[in-house]
């Protein structure tokens, strides 16, 4: 993500911090694809165009699923990022951060929800052979991983936490869906604010994460669930995401964040340059420097007519945190989790 990247090094916050992401290898991908996609994906990017059969048999080419000009190219710098992450976790690295992962949705043989590949269930894969036995996969995104949950629903040595809006594509992840006893679903209403997200984290994260205890863990931080974005109807602040991944940091000695959704420009770069300054110890300051708030004015909605953000998202990084009741039905359904054996 430029923009995440541009604002942490007009911040100070990337000298030697930084490694470019490799793109995966075709073969390297074929632990949770068909080799029969990866080839739909490259045709695509090499023709700009598929085929009806393919569009059909892949869900490549529709509304949901773009052909775009690096639709492999993309996908797979993403998974070669989480690979990569992998491997420096194995070899004694506490904490890898790439922002470019967590296209949870993605499926063995289909593009799903505008994830080609699956970075996440690749990046568990690949955690998994380089000896880490225990994964805990929490998912903070609006919506929820139903292509994680498929690849590892009753592993007994995978457990999966999400969080996500009710009633929002792609329907999944229920209350009661428990993947085979690998995975605690919270879906939660329009609205969901800081106070609830707290209840959540000391609730439900931190207990089952804990736990479960952990080799690494790995957090999809997809800022979808903040109250600027389009696609949702949560209410988040940045700084419940903050809180959130500072109270998992304990927790494990081996640590991987990702990315994921976020379709406003400014609120997902001030997140997730909100996240990288508390997993690699940065002070935030209270204005930031002429050079980030340029990277912040710079951005645009890439057509659409929708007005510009407010002031405050132009020259702060933290939002103000966005507090409200614990509603009746969040707590109901934090007991129901709770109550799980």
């Amino acid at each position: 993500m430029p923009v995440v990247t541009d604002l942490c090094a007009a911040l100070g916050w990337l000298e030697g911090r930084f490694v470019t992401s490799p793109k995966a290898k075709p073969a390297a991908l074929t632990g949770f694809h068909t080799v029969d996609y990866i080839d739909a994906l490259r045709r695509a990017e090499e023709t700009g165009t598929v085929d009806a059969e393919t569009r059909a048999r892949h869900q490549i080419g529709t509304l949901s699923n773009p052909v775009f000009p690096q639709i492999y190219s993309r996908p797979a710098t993403g998974a070669g990022g989480v690979m990569l992450a992998a491997e420096m976790l194995a070899n004694g690295a506490g904490r890898v951060y790439v922002p470019g992962g967590g296209t949870h949705h993605g499926m063995p043989d289909r593009a799903n929800g505008f994830c080609y590949l699956n970075d996440p269930v690749l990046a568990i894969q690949a955690l998994r052979r380089a000896g880490f036995g225990r994964v805990a996969y929490v998912d903070i995104d609006a919506h929820h991983c139903d292509g994680v949950e498929a690849a590892f629903a009753g592993e007994a040595g995978v457990r999966m936490i999400s969080v996500h809006e009710e009633g929002r594509w792609p329907f999944t992840g229920g209350l009661g869906d428990d993947a085979g006893g690998a995975a605690f679903n919270l879906p939660v209403p329009r609205g969901f604010n800081d106070t609830e997200m707290r209840a959540v984290v000391a609730r439900l994260i931190v207990p089952r994460v804990a736990a479960f205890a952990p080799d690494v863990i790995v957090l999809q931080a997809g800022a979808d669930s903040l109250t600027e974005d389009p696609l949702s109807r949560l209410c988040l602040s940045n700084r419940a995401y903050v809180e959130c991944l500072r109270a998992l940091l304990p927790l494990a000695d081996r640590f991987l964040l990702l990315g994921g959704g976020g379709y406003n420009p400014w609120s997902v770069g001030r997140c997730w340059a909100a996240l990288w300054a508390a997993f690699a110890g940065f002070a935030v300051p209270e204005r930031l420097p002429a050079a980030a708030e340029a990277v912040l004015r710079a951005l645009d909605w890439g057509g659409g007519g929708r007005p510009l953000p407010e002031e405050a998202m132009m020259v702060t990084l933290l939002d103000a945190s966005r507090e409200g009741p614990v509603r009746a039905e969040v707590s109901e359904r934090l007991a129901v989790l709770e109550a799980r054996g």
